[in-house]
């Protein structure tokens, strides 16, 4: 992790319950796991990360349970330990330890859009405080969210089935390993729209490391996030740029 820790100070300000929601394909998955483990290797806080993507058995952050076990970051969400065969939408009972540890930061990865953020229902008790922050990952770059209405209505969308405000905006506009840097600042510019119609702040903008320099982002600079790619099998991307 050493040669992409960026300056993280307001990730480790942030809300001790932080709330990952985001399109299918936004890359919310990705982004928490990336966050999860850079606070591991900034800090020794207690660090847990709660899966609630029961939805869709793509790209679940528990599926990454060793490397994170390795960073000493707890993973909860699924009552079954392997998922070989099938996805069954059944949660652990572990999973509201965490949440009730008051020296735990947890990082809540939920499912994609309304349909899968509405498991977050079942735990809103522990929501409704100053402790928790809301954050929406938009990728400019997913039809349904490529330009201002769309990424609105996704937005609202969430908020309606979850009773939950969206305290922030993460821009993740990416294009795999196509990404560059013009991609991170249209999603940028994207964002501010939305900000401009909302009053939603932008949290931060993610990069995906080793395929955008940071050093090409310089007017984003204030906040920016590297994503470490662990989500992605390098199988799926064969024949990309060929």
């Amino acid at each position: 992790m050493a040669e992409i820790m960026p300056e993280i100070g307001f990730i480790q300000e942030a809300s001790r319950k932080i709330i990952v929601t985001g399109h299918y394909g936004s890359g919310k998955t990705e982004f928490s796991v990336s966050m999860a483990l850079l606070l591991a290797a900034a800090s020794n806080e207690k660090l847990a990360l709660v899966d609630l993507d029961i939805v869709n058995p793509y790209f679940r952050s528990r599926e990454r349970r060793e490397i994170l076990g390795e960073a000493g970051i707890s993973v909860h969400g699924s009552v079954f330990q392997t998922e070989v065969t099938a996805e069954l939408p059944a949660l652990g009972a572990d999973v509201r330890a965490p949440l009730e540890d008051k020296n735990c930061r947890v990082i809540i990865d939920a499912g994609g859009n309304d349909s899968g953020a509405i498991v977050l229902n079942q735990f809103m008790k522990y929501f409704n405080d100053d402790e928790t922050t809301v954050l929406a990952v938009v990728n400019g770059n997913r039809p349904e969210t490529r330009n201002i209405d769309g990424a609105i209505t996704h937005i609202n969308a969430i908020e309606a089935a979850t009773g939950l405000i969206i305290n922030a905006l993460v821009n993740n506009s990416h294009l795999l390993r196509e990404t560059t840097a013009q991609t991170v600042i249209d999603g940028h510019e994207l964002c501010c729209q939305i900000r401009v119609k909302t009053g939603r702040e932008i949290w931060c903008d993610c990069y995906p490391v080793g395929i955008v320099d940071p050093s090409d982002l310089p007017e984003l600079s204030g906040r920016l996030m590297p994503l470490g790619l662990y989500m992605r099998p390098t199988w799926l991307d064969v024949g990309i740029g060929n």
